[in-house]
């Protein structure tokens, strides 16, 4: 399925988990969990640049900047203990990496419900990824307004 405002990282990803039986689509979601990159040095002692996403039901955080060049780097943590949510983080955070803030303001706001989750995980957490999602082109909205 093409999608002209799909990333191709984001539509290998989704293609990916549309292959699979809805079972291995956890398994699947949870390798992503386990590939969350850690954050880089400099963000480690400045946890006050972070945006909690109150709608995950476990502690998320996201910072995202936007080079000079134009490129969104999206850091995201997520405690071990939610795998369903660091899963959620880690497909944003890979799928995002080194996309313009205009290719990722462009990707559909309903992209998680695409991914053939919500027959494996609760509308909540489906909830939680699109609040991601939104709150990563808000932050970027502003810094491009700033």
């Amino acid at each position: 399925m093409a999608d002209a405002a799909l990333p191709q990282a984001l539509s290998d990803i989704r293609d990916e988990f549309s292959e699979l039986e809805i079972p291995d689509r956890l398994t699947l979601l949870l390798e992503f969990a386990n590939e969350l990159p850690e954050l880089p040095e400099r963000f480690r002692d400045h946890p006050d640049l972070f945006e909690r996403v109150v709608e995950c039901q476990s502690p998320v955080y996201i910072f995202v900047e936007v080079d000079d060049l134009g490129v969104v780097h999206l850091h995201a943590t997520a405690p071990r203990e939610a795998p369903t949510t660091r899963g959620f983080a880690s497909i944003l955070v890979q799928g995002l990496a080194g996309l313009s803030a205009q290719q990722v303001l462009d990707v559909p706001d309903d992209f998680p419900q695409t991914l053939g989750l919500t027959q494996a995980v609760s509308p909540l957490r489906i909830r939680g990824m699109s609040a991601l999602l939104g709150r990563t082109k808000r932050q970027i909205q502003s810094r491009l307004s700033a």
